[in-house]
């Protein structure tokens, strides 16, 4: 596969993870999908730090669409296009790695609910993972099935930070190739 198809094929690819990061961090704030507890400062911590937005979502979804125009005929597809491709995907491995690393705290230490009458994180700093006993689960009376909610949406965002990370990661190994060897597009011989 030339490098500009493989940049084509690495864009298009981002496109969609960096959608669902984007997706995963808003519903983030409204467990139980309820409006009430962002309204009232009732969310999780690491939510508040937007890393499927901000991270997995914008500083993504501008490399991706330089990585994708490298692909095509036009400005981008040639080797200072590709050199270029080397940066924006640098962008793209710190965006997808700040949103791996909050989607991993978030999960270690567990939603923010309510625990009988306090509002609190039952489960940080624990000695053993509440994601190993469904039983501690039941901690957290309110928002409704907020553990769930969190670990669902958190690990959806792991596995999607970690995909853009290799991505961009292998984009920058493919720039590299582009910027010495070239695209590999066909040229009209005049």
């Amino acid at each position: 596969m030339c490098t500009g198809k493989c940049s084509k094929f690495i864009g298009v690819t981002l496109y969609p993870l960096a959608l669902i990061s984007i997706i995963c961090n808003i519903i983030l704030f409204f467990p139980g999908w309820e409006v009430k507890y962002a309204k009232d400062g009732y969310i999780t911590e690491e939510v508040k730090y937007m890393g499927g937005l901000i991270g997995g979502g914008v500083m993504v979804l501008v490399p991706a669409i330089h990585i994708h125009l490298t692909g095509k005929e036009g400005c981008c597809a040639n080797r200072c296009g590709m050199f270029l491709s080397i940066a924006f995907a640098a962008v793209g491995v710190a965006g997808a790695l700040y949103s791996f690393c909050v989607a991993m705290v978030g999960l270690i230490n567990g939603p923010y609910c309510k625990v009988l009458l306090v509002w609190a994180t039952p489960f940080k700093d624990r000695d053993d993972s509440y994601l190993n006993d469904k039983n501690l689960w039941s901690l957290c009376t309110e928002p409704k099935n907020v553990v769930e909610f969190n670990v669902g949406l958190f690990s959806t965002l792991l596995v999607a930070s970690g995909l853009q990370l290799v991505l961009c990661a292998f984009q920058m190994i493919n720039g590299l190739f582009g910027c010495l060897c070239g695209t590999c597009k066909n040229k009209e011989t005049y």
